[in-house]
């Protein structure tokens, strides 16, 4: 009789458990982000409102929120995913875990001396900037090898990398202004994060994931994907950066019109009708639809500008993207690769559905807080519900990044 082959080991030292897998720690540097940033917005935003004393700062707070939530709280996300799915969507070898423990350090501790940097302690602004770039091109160099070795053949891998250059970009500008560059440089790096780094990334991946989780699971599905939706989301989300960049807002509905009207004919086209059930399924759908509306948004302020000279919309548009789609995309695809590889069920459980209905309490509240008289008492509102969503679903998840998998698979 052959012997069973014995389980793997389950090592009890978290550091260890941490860097199993690449998505664990990089996802645990975002999890920490989303709370640390947030917390010190609120303040920021309290402070600003209340008149009261706040510790000097390396750059403007407004500025500081932008970068900070971009670049060292959704990218460690983002990161984690793609040096998780890049060797499998390419065929290629895994990661190494030197490398990708790397990029955890770095960015680890290159976003929190910008935090330290925005809390009293100006200098740590170009050290934190410096280990935020170094962390982003070692991802670089190790995922532009694996589309290397597979002939850049793989659209989505090819559109992801890219939308990473236009990251390395956006922190390199960074760094160039906290060297004592203009401010535009900073102002140039916050929109490219937006429109260069995360529009384009995030509707890759939802370019390729989203129908293939429905087909999976959704009978009598239709697969609709084609590569030209794909090239124009990317395309337009780049001609608004540009427009954006010029500083020629009211022209600017010339992309996002178009942009408005191609993101809903794509999020029709994947039959969200069909996708009520299961719950994992229904949020990414959810999620999806804030991004038709907030370029409608852009597109309506665009059109304001052009029209009247002024737009009462301030930066609506700009959270009905950020924390509707961002924010809510996070929750529900993060929820479910955390679920996939810790051997737990495909299901949203209580935890991730307070975080998911919560952040969408947050988005409206911030979205409509721009309309009313007195603004600031909504944006602290919008952002305590963004902490009090947000806290149980990091709590849980950054304990199953430190734990073995339930199944005691490796990973």
């Amino acid at each position: 009789m052959t012997a069973a082959t014995p389980a793997p080991p389950r090592p009890s030292d978290p550091l260890a458990m941490l860097l199993a897998a690449p998505h664990r720690a990089m996802f645990l540097v975002g999890a920490i982000a989303l709370l640390g940033n947030m917390v010190w917005w609120t303040w920021a935003l309290v402070a600003a409102w209340r008149g009261l004393p706040f510790a000097p700062q390396a750059m403007p707070a407004a500025w500081a929120h932008g970068f900070l939530m971009q670049y060292a709280t959704l990218a460690p996300f983002v990161l984690g995913f793609l040096l998780t799915v890049f060797p499998r969507w390419l065929n290629t070898p895994e990661v190494p875990r030197r490398a990708y423990a790397s990029v955890f350090g770095l960015m680890l501790g290159g976003g929190g001396l910008v935090l330290l940097a925005q809390s009293g302690m100006p200098d740590m602004l170009r050290p934190g900037l410096a280990a935020m770039l170094a962390g982003w091109l070692v991802a670089l160099s190790v995922l532009g090898t694996r589309l290397h070795q597979a002939g850049y053949r793989d659209l989505w891998a090819v559109s992801a990398f890219m939308a990473l250059l236009a990251g390395a970009v956006g922190l390199t500008l960074a760094l160039c202004y906290a060297l004592g560059g203009a401010a535009v440089l900073m102002q140039a790096a916050i929109s490219i994060g937006t429109f260069g780094l995360l529009v384009p990334v995030y509707a890759t991946v939802a370019h390729r994931m989203l129908p293939f989780f429905s087909n999976n699971v959704l009978a009598g599905y239709r697969m609709v994907r084609p590569a030209w939706s794909l090239v124009g989301m990317l395309a337009l989300s780049l001609a608004h950066l540009g427009l954006d960049l010029a500083d020629i807002s009211r022209w600017r509905w010339l992309a996002d019109l178009p942009m408005a009207a191609l993101l809903l004919w794509q999020w029709l086209a994947w039959q969200p009708w069909k996708a009520r059930r299961p719950g994992l399924l229904a949020v990414l759908y959810v999620a999806l639809a804030w991004l038709p509306l907030s370029f409608g948004l852009f597109a309506a302020d665009s059109l304001a500008l052009m029209l009247h000279g002024s737009s009462g919309w301030a930066r609506a548009p700009l959270h009905a993207l950020t924390i509707g789609f961002f924010g809510s995309m996070l929750v529900a695809m993060v929820t479910r690769v955390t679920h996939g590889h810790s051997g737990r069920p495909l299901a949203m459980g209580a935890v991730p559905w307070f975080a998911f209905i919560g952040l969408q309490a947050a988005a409206i509240v911030r979205v409509l807080a721009d309309a009313a008289a007195q603004p600031w008492p909504w944006y602290v509102a919008a952002a305590a519900l963004w902490l009090l969503a947000l806290t149980p679903w990091v709590v849980r998840s950054a304990w199953i990044y430190l734990t073995p998998r339930r199944d005691g698979k490796p990973g």
